[in-house]
């Protein structure tokens, strides 16, 4: 017996046009991800429109008083609710398509299920960005438009990101990207007026806010979900692309841990704590299923320790995906998860249950113990095959027992049939599931197989003597485990740099107007000390020098001399330019930092489609006051449920992202550590 899968030749990737689009982002391939993310984009209006309607008639519900109008309008609000029943319907389909992010090769393999992208409306981060650098930084803003332009179009390839390291590449470029801008231009005690719109992935709702954290936050879930569709695109007849596979489910599961743990509040279901564990849970049984693959493809030889292998595999392989099927089984999970994922989770934790099953029955009917074999091998690999052998059955004695072989072997068949049938069920049951052929033709052919076996060593009193089989214990060669995103790997350059050094000019720090001074250098004596790097300060000031007369204060900060830019030269490339015009007069332009006023009442919101703006004021901490704690009671709320919860106080949380090559290594860049329609729970990061 071999059950092997033949490999077939690897098909080329998506190929690149040219250089006219950002590299890892191609928005006119029309292949059918694209189509599908279309789908999804349409079908999120639709939602929209919807959850519009359905506000609409709730508000006016309250109101109208005329019996006759309440009544119309609960019955204009129950085709609503129909109708979002459907769109939800739709979008599930949409989620389930898996076919259409296999790879090109033809696989008799159970498909993996992939996460869709989240999509996103545009943002136009010019006006706002320009008047802050006006006004904050007192620059000329149109200097920077070159720069903004770039940030913009960095963010629309971010929509459309190819499926490859490219891709991946492309949106944790940006997501570093935002760590900068924050720190420039998004100060803790304002919005900038920039409203950043999300739709749920899974329920398509869209959530709005007016800061960065929830744009960082979906970038985070588009890389996970990006390496989810480049895991179930790998070539599963090969080695290699197996082992591509477990890396990318692996690498998908670090992203979204990492979304989970580093925020902690989150305004849609799909990046709730409760759902990226399951779709955490979700990549690591599709990353262990993958391990049981790779250790099958080279086919399974019909050999007692290859078995009691494969047969263990098999078990931790349904170990998981029962763990996953109990995780999506629980509140608030279950009202938001596909309903075809829970599925495809209960049906291959049954259908490798069986395979378990099978494979412990042919290691005992098909080998007999023959002169010249190890039995004491054998003997304790039989022993650790099970938790706990049948009453009346002892390892040793079982496999010098013809008989008691056979028995225990046909207990399994029989338990293995019975995982197979319900596996069948499940997946009848499941509209979803009926329309994926490879999946019901390899349920069929493993149940078929089994049902085989079984009818050539069946005996009529088989059911008076049937043996119970135990649970084959779930072991496996490799154990797979999360892989922690390394965002440090990806060099970005902030596209803002031109405004200074980010320790000083940041958007949380203030300071005066650049002021221009004019002094002489007199027999090379500044009159002052340098200190610092980058940017340099004046220091040790004499009060009587030209300097000092002309304006200059210890403790400024060096812009500009004679009109060259200085934010970024080094003390020595300070003190070589000014020593360099001799008694010639020097024009310095210097700034002073103020007091910052970190704790000030910040306010900040989350808005929902179709409700009113509400505002959750949150004040900071100061150094001698004490911080009020937020009570907050969730409820979580189905998908009929939207636009009817309220808001509840919100809670803050702090986003320190990793240090990051920078293409200038003058200076050190450091980056700064709702409402919904869905969750009363939603609130700020």
């Amino acid at each position: 017996m071999t059950d092997a899968l033949l490999p077939a030749a690897p098909q080329p990737l998506e190929k690149e046009n040219d250089d006219y689009f950002r590299k890892g982002c191609n928005p006119l391939a029309q292949t059918g991800r694209s189509k599908l993310q279309n789908q999804r984009a349409a079908l999120n209006q639709q939602i929209l429109k919807a959850v519009r309607m359905r506000t609409g008639a709730e508000n006016l519900l309250k109101v109208a008083t005329n019996q006759k109008v309440r009544e119309q309008v609960r019955l204009e609000l129950s085709f609503v609710n129909s109708d979002l029943q459907m769109l939800k319907e739709e979008l599930e389909g949409l989620n389930i398509s898996v076919g259409v992010y296999q790879g090109t090769e033809e696989a008799f393999t159970i498909p993996l299920i992939p996460l869709g992208l989240k999509e996103t409306k545009e943002v136009d981060f010019s006006v706002v960005l320009k008047d802050f650098i006006l006004e904050h930084y007192s620059e000329d803003s149109y200097l920077y438009e070159d720069d903004i332009a770039d940030l913009m179009d960095l963010r629309q390839a971010c929509r459309t990101p190819s499926r490859d390291e490219a891709g991946v590449e492309l949106l944790t470029s940006y997501f570093i990207q935002l760590g900068f801008v924050e720190s420039r231009f998004f100060p803790p005690t304002r919005h900038m007026g920039l409203l950043f719109t999300w739709y749920d992935s899974l329920t398509g709702v869209p959530v709005s806010q007016q800061n960065l954290l929830l744009e960082k936050a979906s970038i985070l879930f588009n890389i996970g979900a990006l390496y989810t569709q480049i895991g179930t695109r790998c070539n599963r007849q090969t080695q290699t692309g197996l082992e591509s596979a477990v890396d990318a489910f692996q690498r998908a599961a670090g992203v979204l841990n990492y979304l989970k743990e580093t925020f902690t509040h989150t305004p849609s279901y799909d990046m709730s704590p409760a759902m990226l564990t399951v779709l955490v849970k979700m990549m690591l049984a599709q990353a262990q299923e993958s391990v049981f693959e790779k250790v099958c493809l080279p086919g399974i030889q019909n050999e007692f320790f290859m078995l009691v292998k494969v047969a263990q595999e098999a078990a931790k392989v349904a170990e998981v995906y029962r763990q996953l099927h109990a995780a999506m089984s629980q509140e608030p999970v279950k009202e938001n998860i596909p309903y075809s994922w829970a599925s495809v989770a209960y049906v291959k934790a049954h259908h490798y249950g069986a395979l378990a099953h099978y494979f412990a029955a042919t290691l005992l009917i098909d080998h007999q113990l023959k002169p010249g074999v190890d039995v004491d091998h054998q003997e304790k690999c039989l022993s650790q095959l099970y938790d706990h052998m049948p009453e009346g059955m002892a390892p040793l004695a079982t496999l010098k027992n013809d008989r008691q072989r056979m028995q225990l072997g046909k207990g399994h068949l029989h338990r293995a049939i019975g995982y197979h049938e319900e596996s069948l069920r499940e997946a009848n049951l499941c509209k979803k599931l009926r329309d994926i052929q490879v999946l019901r033709d390899v349920l069929s052919a493993a149940h078929q197989r089994t049902q085989l076996k079984y009818n050539q060593h069946r005996e009529d009193d088989d059911l008076l003597n049937l043996v119970d089989a135990p649970d084959v214990l779930s072991k496996t060669e490799r154990e797979v485990e999360i892989t922690s995103p390394q965002f440090s790997k990806v060099t970005v350059t902030d596209f803002f740099q031109k405004l200074g050094p980010l320790s000083v000019f940041s958007a949380n720090k203030r300071w005066t107007p650049p002021r221009g001074i004019h002094f002489k250098v007199e027999e090379g004596d500044l009159g002052f000390t340098l200190r610092g790097n980058a940017p340099v300060q004046v220091h040790f000031l004499d009060p009587h020098c030209s300097a000092s007369l002309a304006g200059a204060k210890e403790g400024d900060y060096i812009v500009s001399i004679q009109g060259l830019d200085c934010k970024w030269l080094t003390i020595s490339e300070v003190m070589k330019l000014l020593k360099s015009f001799g008694g010639e007069e020097v024009e310095m332009k210097v700034v002073s930092l103020l007091d910052s006023t970190s704790s000030m009442h910040n306010k900040c919101a989350t808005y929902s489609v179709g409700m009113q703006k509400t505002y959750s004021m949150i004040c900071l901490s100061m150094d001698d006051e004490k911080t009020d704690k937020a009570k907050k009671i969730s409820k979580k709320l189905s998908f009929l449920s939207w636009g009817t919860s309220k808001n509840r106080q919100k809670s803050v949380s702090t986003l320190c992202l990793p240090e990051v090559g920078l293409a200038r290594p003058q200076a050190k860049k450091k980056l700064p550590t709702p409402f919904s329609l869905l969750n009363t729970d939603s609130s700020l990061y």
